[in-house]
């Protein structure tokens, strides 16, 4: 085995020179070499990598490293906080369930004592369980088999016969009377410390109940005091609104008084004021003035106004006739005039017939005298006829 020393120079150098090996070698290591080298191990100072606790050695399949960047799985987070918080409920749980002892009384304390049936031992140790797992399916490198080196010297033997190196009853006398001992010792104690805590639940219930008794009696001399101060409180209530209706009453009694001597002289005077001022009336005659005059008067202005409105579609209606009168009477005298201006041009027309028919013969002059008077009421019909249509105008108009 070499063995590298670190130097100021920076180089490596090897400890051991080259020897034979000695006749009387050792075949195990001293415990000391053993501890320092596993310390010079640790400290990293041998260059043979078979001692470096770096190299990773058997089947590299079965070991499940992660990487420096792997994250960790949210799921077996979740089920690690799970259980976490189920052992916490759990030791709650079991902390509300766990009777506990009355409050100590002044100058002493609680102190932790095992009441089990058995006794267990208290220590500080975190238990701890082992658990298996299945691996997979690759079979790993057997175990590299033990070095046993070559047998070397010789055999010597040694006969003992029964009773040379152990003595049974002798060697045995000391450690059960040790075990017999500790357990009449382990009885003992196990006995006082339950007549201990016989008295200590005796005493606990002959406190309990006493303060029970006290807590009883305070109750009941609170809830007595309770009763007296309400009755006080309902009593004193009661004189209050007594007295307060007797100094209502004395009011109302003494207000009545003063307005009674008040209005003796003022009753009269206000009636006589009212009355002047003409507040007291007669209802029917009131009713009258207010509701049936002002009635009758509208009802006279309505006719006033129908009979003032009658009038004017007369005057109009009149005013109309009397224009179209004097428009029948302009056409009349107009009809007229025309006729009278027929009957002139026909005379005219007849005496100059008159006078061409004198020349000519008598046979013909009579027929012409016939024929005269017939053209005179031919031209005279139209006219008369004029003048009866111009003069029923007015008759009918009128």
């Amino acid at each position: 085995m070499t063995t590298v020393l670190p130097q100021k120079s920076g180089t490596y150098t090897f400890a051991s020179q080259p020897r034979s090996v000695p006749q009387q070698r050792k075949k195990y290591r001293e415990p000391a070499a053993a501890a320092a080298a596993d310390q010079n191990i640790g400290d990293g100072l041998y260059g043979n990598i078979m001692y470096d606790r770096r190299i990773v050695r058997g089947n590299t399949y079965a070991q499940h490293t992660l990487p420096a960047t792997a994250q960790p799985d949210p799921i077996e987070i979740q089920r690690q906080q799970e259980i976490r918080r189920r052992n916490v409920a759990r030791k709650r749980a079991r902390d509300q369930l766990k009777t506990r002892s009355p409050e100590p009384i002044e100058g002493r304390k609680h102190i932790d004592v095992q009441t089990e049936l058995y006794l267990e031992e208290l220590s500080d140790r975190v238990e701890e369980a082992d658990v298996d797992c299945q691996t997979d399916a690759f079979l790993d490198r057997p175990p590299t088999p033990l070095f046993i080196p070559a047998k070397t010297g010789r055999d010597i033997a040694t006969q003992i016969y029964d009773g040379d190196l152990f003595d049974f009853d002798l060697e045995v006398k000391p450690i059960l009377e040790v075990l017999v001992g500790k357990t009449v010792e382990q009885a003992l104690l196990e006995v006082m410390e339950e007549e201990e805590l016989a008295n200590l639940r005796a005493q606990q219930r002959a406190f309990e109940e006493l303060r029970n008794a006290e807590v009883v009696e305070t109750q009941r001399l609170e809830e007595q005091e309770r009763r007296h101060r309400e009755e006080k409180e309902r009593r004193m209530k009661q004189q209050r609104e007594v007295l307060k209706k007797e100094r209502e009453t004395a009011d109302k009694i003494a207000a009545r008084a003063f307005a009674q001597s008040y209005l003796a002289d003022l009753v009269p005077s206000v009636f006589g004021t009212l009355s002047d001022n003409g507040f007291f009336y007669d209802p029917v005659e009131r009713d009258v003035e207010n509701g049936f005059m002002p009635w009758i008067m509208e009802q006279v202005e309505k006719q006033i106004d129908k009979s003032i409105l009658g009038r004017t579609m007369i005057d109009a209606i009149i005013r109309d006739v009397v224009k179209a009168r004097a428009a029948a009477y302009f056409k009349l005298e107009e009809s007229q005039r025309d006729a009278e201006r027929i009957a002139q041009a026909a005379q005219e027309l007849l005496d100059q017939q008159l006078n061409s028919d004198a020349v000519e013969g008598v046979d013909q002059a009579e027929p012409a005298a016939e024929s005269q008077p017939e053209a005179v009421a031919d031209t005279g019909g139209p006219v008369e006829g004029e003048g009866e249509e111009g003069g029923g105008e007015p008759d009918d108009d009128e």
